[in-house]
Parts: structure tokens; C-alpha cells; sequence
């Protein structure tokens, strides 16, 4: 599955652009402040209908104006072409169609490539609360098993029945046995949840190590540290025994809710004791063993934005992550200049001089700016 052009029609700073994309790495290179963050962003808001950069969509829209749009093109491989459209405006809120009809999340997601971002905005995926590295962990197993890409959604609805519950039950409507029900819907929703997790990371931590040794932080380590452990009765039973103190916080207080997903090096978390460069490290390691397991289990293969992903590293460590890129999938990659990119990379490069105009390095200057 590729994504064959970008458009922004406005987003932040960028007025009309549309930048068309090939496979394997497309570069954009140009000075910082010329919006090829808001590019990558504008990629990522039309292929998921979300910013990475922001929880407020309305922040993606240019001062004085009333909306935000961004689409894009995918080609599956059978050759079919369809057209991704996100936006957001200050009256109507936000929509995100597929080929100009609206359409479930489901639908959406499978008519589009995985994505991932690196970008300094990102590194809270290492450094931040748990809830994000969890979040991003159920992310993956669904891309990775599909038929797994409901236990998320079914177990945070178990858990609102349950707190929903609680509060009625503290509040006086009902004793504290009406609760069994919803610690088995819970318990029922949870083992599966925590079983996939477990797998995933037992997946993904040999390869999180090696490419975070290549990236010169040896030692690394990907762990899963759940809240609950064990089969549906052990957990039901857990629930049980919580339900006093439940009650008292008026919340779920254990469960898969509550799991981390632990990145280290040399036995330090990297969340609390790593400088910038290896947070850095870490969220790229993170990205390159997800996609190497999708590349292996023949799935969709991700696409990777890396927004000034060279910056902090030297000349030999952007040749290795030069060649992990070409070992498949699509990547774009962002640059302030073009002597800090490997010679496969410019092969396919977009330049932005200026706000509002992309030089497409696929044709004249000036032709993807529409």
C-alpha cells in the first residue's frame, strides 16, 4: 500500500501544496521555519484524522481562516487509487472521508498504510506517561494481528461499565454484589488485552535491542510490566479483592489500564535517566523493530515520517538508518539541508525554499505548489 501525493489546502502555514510521494524515501529538505513539519503533519491528519503534534484540531488551522484540510492518494496493490480527505473548521468541526463519502474508522483504516512518526514532539512517547506507550503498543497489535485490533476498544468499554458501576454503587443505588457482573465483563475483556501486549513486546524486543545497539546506546531493553497478571478467574478474583478501595477511589484502581511498557539501556529507564539524544535513539529503535515485524509477518508495512531525524546523529549512524530504510516500505524524511542526508536518500527530494511553495524535485521547480 502507497501513498502516492500529499495536498494541503490550508494547513498552519502552508496555503496550496501538493507534494506527490514515490517509494522508499522521499527527502524534504529546506530551512527550518518553511512548514516541513506542518507537511508531515498534514500527511498524518489525512491518513488518520488526527495531529500528532496537538489533541485540538482547530490548532491546524491558519490564522484568519476557517478550516484546515489535508488529502491524500493511496494505492493498494492490485493498483486501486483512494482518496483520504481530513478536516477541521472553527463552525462545522471535523470530517474524515474516503473517497468523498463518509466512512467508519474500520473502513478508513484499512484503506491506508500503518503510520509512523518520529519527531521531537513524539519523544513523549518515551519520556511520557505510561498511557501513551500503551496506547501506541495496542496501535501495533492491531496492525500486526488484526483480528486483535477490538481488544483495546472492548476492554476500555468493560472498564467504563465497571467505574459507571462503582459510582453508582458508592453513591448508595445497590450493593456491592451488583458489581460481579462487570468484574467478569472486565476480567473476560482483560486477559486477551494483556496476553496480546505480552506477545507484541516478547515480538518486538529483540530487534527494539539491535537497532538501538546500531544507534550506539547498547543494553537496550523493551519490557511489558502488566498491573494484573494471569487467567480470567485469577483476574476476577484480583477485582474482587480490590473492590473496597474501588469503591472509596470511585475508579478501577487495577487492570491493563494501568500496565507500562518499560524502555531501558544499560538497566537505566530511559524515560527518567536518558538525556534527549537517547530518547531520541529510543523512539527511533521502537519504530524500526515495529516495522521489521510487520516486514517479516507480511503485513502493511508502516509508513515512517521522520521529521529531522538526522540532527543528532553523526555521519556513520545516518548510513545505517539509511540502509534499514531500504529494506522496504515508505519513508519521508525531513532535512534543513541536504548535506546532512545520505546520498540514497536525495534521489527523490522536495524542496521548500519559502512558505507556501514546494520545489518537486519529480518535475520543475514550482510544480507541486497547486
Amino acid at each position: 500500500m502507497l501513498v502516492t501525493a500529499i495536498e494541503a489546502r490550508p494547513l498552519r502555514s502552508l496555503e496550496r501544496v501538493r507534494v506527490p510521494l514515490g517509494s522508499g524515501i522521499t527527502s524534504v529538505v529546506g530551512p527550518n521555519g518553511v512548514g516541513k513539519t506542518n507537511l508531515v503533519e498534514a500527511l498524518y491528519f489525512a491518513l488518520t484524522g488526527r495531529s500528532f503534534r496537538t489533541s485540538d484540531r482547530r490548532d491546524l488551522i491558519p490564522f484568519g481562516e476557517s478550516l484546515a484540510r489535508a488529502e491524500v492518494t493511496v494505492r493498494d496493490d492490485d493498483g486501486i487509487e483512494r482518496r483520504l480527505l481530513a478536516s477541521v473548521s472553527r463552525t462545522e468541526g471535523r470530517r474524515h472521508l474516503l473517497d468523498g463519502q463518509a466512512a467508519d474508522p474500520a473502513a478508513i483504516a484499512r484503506s491506508r498504510p500503518p503510520v509512523a512518526v518520529f519527531a521531537p514532539d513524539r519523544l513523549s512517547l518515551v519520556k511520557g506517561p505510561p498511557a501513551e506507550r500503551r496506547a501506541h503498543l495496542d496501535g501495533f497489535l492491531a496492525a500486526r494481528w488484526p483480528a486483535r485490533g477490538e481488544l483495546r476498544k472492548r476492554f476500555g468499554q468493560a472498564l467504563a461499565q465497571r467505574n459507571a458501576m462503582l459510582s453508582r454503587v458508592a453513591a448508595g443505588y445497590g450493593g456491592p454484589e451488583g458489581l460481579d457482573v462487570w468484574d467478569a465483563g472486565v476480567a473476560d475483556a482483560a486477559a486477551p488485552l494483556i496476553e496480546a501486549r505480552a506477545e507484541a513486546v516478547a515480538e518486538l524486543a529483540p530487534a527494539f535491542a539491535a537497532a538501538l545497539a546500531e544507534l550506539g546506546l547498547e543494553g537496550g531493553e523493551l519490557a511489558y510490566a502488566p498491573r494484573a497478571e494471569g487467567d480470567v478467574v485469577a483476574i476476577r478474583a484480583g477485582l474482587r479483592e480490590r473492590r473496597d478501595a474501588d469503591l472509596k477511589l470511585g475508579r478501577s484502581s487495577w487492570g491493563p489500564h494501568l500496565d507500562e511498557v518499560k524502555l531501558s539501556a544499560g538497566g537505566r529507564a530511559l524515560r527518567r535517566y536518558g538525556s534527549q539524544g537517547q530518547q531520541r535513539a529510543a523512539l527511533l529503535a521502537l519504530l524500526f523493530a515495529e516495522r521489521e515485524a510487520l516486514l517479516t509477518a507480511r503485513r502493511v508495512t508502516p509508513l515512517l515520517l521522520l521529521d529531522d531525524v538526522m540532527s543528532e546523529l553523526d555521519p556513520g549512524r545516518r548510513e545505517l538508518l539509511v540502509a534499514r530504510l531500504a529494506a522496504g516500505g515508505q519513508t519521508l524524511i525531513t532535512a534543513a539541508d541536504e548535506e546532512s542526508l545520505p546520498t540514497p536518500t536525495r534521489a527523490s527530494m522536495v524542496r521548500m525554499p519559502r512558505p507556501g511553495v514546494v520545489e518537486d524535485a519529480f518535475g520543475d521547480p514550482g510544480a507541486a505548489a497547486a
